[in-house]
């Protein structure tokens, strides 16, 4: 007659300190036991660690468990033992292969009723949270609220019951406090993205480019206010953008200098660009902007592509037309797909991040579109969005933890 498989959780919860895990695992060894889960965290110096182990039929359980129960004794941790039968055992194993997902939850500074809201429209989902990281580094007590950073990592599996409906309950928590909530599909390509394409004006730089260049010409106010309507989806992008470039006719080509040196770059973006480069992603602006700004930017973070739109200068002044074709939402979109193909990378290993609602094309195109600082109906359409913090939250949305930026 067979002997039941003897299966046991091991749970051991305390101080952490070097060696305690080596001290464990070494006793289980002297048993040949065999480890069929592993797990350990470590919050403010405790340690949560647990093993799922079966004892092979040669030996009993008993004294494996004295010893592990005289060790902890010793190192001065708790100590619990689960039995586990083997139709539960059976059972755990049996989820494997059900879909998994990554909910990043970003903010200024995180509450328990943000953890509170997002967890319960995780449970409401059907999902089960296997487990719970923080990305971001340690907060300071006193820490000032207008640059810190707190990010929570969940990774989540099952299927959702209702994914558009989940989609809106996170949009309506992100509005009530203040946060962003990313959902990604947990799968290599999520892992392995390779290329970032950038809009430029008010996601880059925390300006439009033509309305700076507008007002030193003296028609601000009616650039602005075509430059409103286009992001809104309310004029046609082509028409607006020659209707705006008419208007800079006569304009000195030294001013486009002046404001490049001047341009505001987006809170995050230095450190972004610096931490893309290091890991070998390879980056690029794809802008209804126009090129010598771009070019600007370029050299500045270390961009490897841009394609904008170039105003046509004459003797040293803006004609009011431009050259070449109009870099649109079709055209980004159309340009994002061919530097995929130039990298040889998929499209679901392109992220494509813009404000205005010419953006969404390349958006809806890459694996990862984010919305960033965008207007209402861009937010609304774009599969995550970025509100809160700074540029380099993409780099959370990408798995990356402080600790791994910050060298």
């Amino acid at each position: 007659m067979n002997k039941n498989k003897e299966i046991i959780l091991l749970n051991i919860s305390g101080e952490d300190k070097p060696g305690l895990t080596a001290a464990l695992t070494n006793i289980l060894s002297n048993y040949d036991v065999n480890i069929l889960d592993i797990g350990q965290a470590v919050i403010h110096e405790d340690l949560g660690l647990g093993i799922l182990f079966e004892v092979p039929a040669t030996n009993e359980s008993s004294p494996i468990l004295k010893d592990l129960l005289f060790k902890s004794y010793e190192l001065g941790v708790n100590i619990k033992f689960t039995p586990i039968t083997e139709k539960k055992y059976n059972e755990w194993v049996g989820h494997q292969g059900k879909e998994r997902f990554i909910i990043t939850l970003l903010s200024r500074k995180l509450q328990a009723s943000q953890l509170s809201k997002v967890t319960d429209v995780i449970s409401t989902q059907g999902l089960n949270i296997d487990y719970i990281t923080r990305l971001s580094g340690r907060v300071m007590l006193n820490d000032d609220q207008k640059n810190s950073k707190s990010v929570v990592e969940f990774s989540v599996r099952g299927t959702p019951k209702n994914s558009e409906g989940m989609k809106q309950e996170f949009m309506s928590i992100s509005k009530e406090f203040g946060i962003d909530i990313a959902f990604q599909a947990d799968n290599i390509f999520r892992r392995n993205r390779r290329l970032v394409c950038f809009d430029m004006d008010s996601t880059l730089i925390q300006t439009e480019v033509i309305d700076e260049l507008a007002i030193k010409a003296g028609v601000g106010d009616k650039v602005i206010a075509i430059t409103e309507a286009a992001m809104r989806g309310e004029i046609d992008f082509n028409e607006s953008f020659k209707q705006r470039v008419a208007l800079l006719k006569g304009l000195d080509e030294s001013v486009m200098k002046e404001i490049a040196e001047n341009l505001p770059i987006t809170e995050g973006a230095e450190r972004l660009f610096k931490t893309l480069k290091k890991y070998g992603y390879r980056t690029a602006i794809l802008s209804g902007g126009f090129n010598y700004f771009g070019n600007y930017l370029k050299s500045k973070l270390d961009i490897d592509y841009v394609f904008a739109n170039e105003l046509e200068i004459l003797d040293g002044k803006l004609t009011g037309r431009h050259t070449g074709e109009i870099v649109n939402g079709e055209k980004k979109a159309e340009l994002l797909k061919l530097l995929a193909f130039k990298e040889d990378i998929h499209l679901d290993q392109v992220i494509a991040v813009g404000d205005g609602s010419n953006d969404l094309p390349m958006l809806k195109q890459a694996g990862l579109g984010i919305a960033f600082h965008a207007k209402p109906k861009v937010k609304a359409s774009a599969k995550n969005h970025i509100s809160t913090i700074g540029l380099d939250a993409i780099l959370y949305l990408l798995g990356f933890r402080d600790r791994e930026i910050n060298i």
